[in-house]
């Protein structure tokens, strides 16, 4: 894997390597000394061109978990401000010589233009309406460890789907290992001709009850550059969900940040149902694993089994 720009360029095989990979480091969390020496001497560039609590930190501290050193930087308050394009901005963290740059934009395709412009390994951190996809693989972390298996689950992804990337990526990612997805949300939310990406689309929370997972998105305001529902208000009538539309089988997930009492509401996120803040966990190991596989997994020697001389990876390793 030379860069992680969409969840459509990994296979389920390539997915689930990953997984086991973020397995292997929540192990390593549970550790006292918590840091590993992976990365050590190697530049990870954060360059975030939009808000972000959870990405943004759990990558930069993925990266520091692995020994690797940080550059943080935002837009706000640097050279961005003065004009400097993206690419010049690349030019120069490039002249740093990292190893890897995770980028948000508003833009998408931004990463993309990246990549064709740095020798570093590139982490799509969300580009405009387009793809997050490690968003999609912590949540797919998330559901697997609760569930073991999604083959043949029942996935509702309610909300503001049409300026969603995390929709985008979530729809290929949980189709690719195995579930049914619905996506669910008024008709001025839901892109035109989603069904050809293999998903239902419904209009109403009437049938929410087969969920065994409720998806739920937030009204992406930011993006609307025009009026999408005729009041908040409205929207959260038909739309949000509740711990009289949540069953007690079902479980509740969200991206963050969340609009209490939009979207959801305040018993629901906090509900025995709600994975919420596992998810927030598992963004943590699952980029630690992104960065891994990105960095260090070529460098991997196989030793042999014990009893059946089967290849294995060499452990990851000491603490650092």
């Amino acid at each position: 894997m030379r860069h992680l720009l969409t969840i459509e360029q990994l296979s389920r095989a390539e997915i689930e390597a990953i997984l086991d990979r973020a397995e292997s480091f929540a192990e390593v969390g549970r550790r006292d000394i918590k840091k590993v020496p992976i990365l050590r001497g190697r530049t990870v560039v954060s360059l975030f061109y939009e808000a972000s609590t959870r990405t943004s930190s759990s990558f930069e501290l993925a990266a520091k978990r692995l020994s690797a050193d940080l550059v943080s930087v935002r837009a706000a308050g640097s050279s961005v401000d003065k004009g400097e394009s993206l690419k010049d901005t690349v030019a120069t963290l490039s002249a740093y010589d990292p190893a890897a740059i995770v980028i948000r934009h508003p833009h998408a395709g931004a990463a993309q233009l990246v990549a064709e412009w740095a020798e570093a390994a590139v982490v799509n951190a969300g580009d405009g309406k387009h793809e997050h996809p490690s968003q999609a693989l912590l949540d797919v972390f998330t559901l697997r460890r609760r569930l073991d298996s999604l083959e043949g689950k029942q996935i509702w992804i309610v909300g503001d789907v049409l300026h969603s990337r995390v929709a985008r990526s979530n729809l290929s990612a949980f189709r690719a290992m195995g579930a049914e997805v619905t996506v669910c949300g008024p008709p001025t939310l839901i892109p035109r001709g989603i069904e050809a990406l293999g998903c239902k689309v419904a209009h109403s929370l009437e049938r929410l009850g087969e969920a065994d997972v409720v998806y739920v998105l937030r009204l992406q305001r930011e993006r609307m550059k025009e009026s999408f529902v005729p009041s908040i208000r409205e929207y959260a009538v038909h739309f949000q969900i509740d711990s009289r539309r949540l069953g007690p089988r079902q479980l509740l997930m969200h991206p963050g940040p969340v609009n209490r009492g939009v979207e959801l509401s305040g018993e629901a996120i906090d509900s025995p149902q709600s994975l919420i803040a596992e998810q927030v966990a598992s963004g943590l190991v699952v980029r630690m694993a992104i960065l891994y596989e990105l960095l260090a997994a070529s460098g991997e020697r196989p030793a042999p089994a014990a009893g059946d001389g089967a290849a294995r990876p060499i452990p990851i390793g000491q603490p650092a």
